[in-house]
């Protein structure tokens, strides 16, 4: 797996560019199910970030359920059914947020500012 560049410009932290890279890269199968990612080291190495802040992006893959870490072996990309139960979970989530913000009366803007605070 190469690791794109994380853009500087950019306010997001580099941990969560990161993460969300790999998590764009998995949800478009560019990255298929069992996939082993490089290791925490070599992606700081790449990436010129600290070893800290690259782990904590992969231990918030992990907790997402898109990678899974095998010890001694290294960290792989999870199951394509576990990424299809996230996938559905998080179409649930999503139908119960439009419905509880629709009940609320909330716009479609409102509802998204409020989403974009709790991101």
């Amino acid at each position: 797996m190469q690791v794109q560049p994380l853009d500087d410009e950019d306010p997001t932290p580099p941990f969560e560019q990161l993460r969300a890279q790999v998590a764009r890269r998995v949800a478009s199968g560019e990255l298929p199910a069992g996939t082993r990612l490089p290791t925490v080291r070599a992606v700081a190495a790449e990436l010129g970030l600290a070893v800290n802040t690259v782990a904590k992006a992969y231990r918030a893959l992990e907790a997402d359920g898109v990678v899974a870490t095998e010890g001694r072996r290294g960290t792989f990309v999870a199951s394509s059914t576990s990424t299809g139960r996230a996938d559905d979970a998080l179409e649930g989530a999503a139908a119960a947020y439009v419905a509880a913000a629709r009940r609320a009366g909330l716009t479609l803007p409102e509802a998204i500012r409020r989403l974009e605070r709790g991101w």
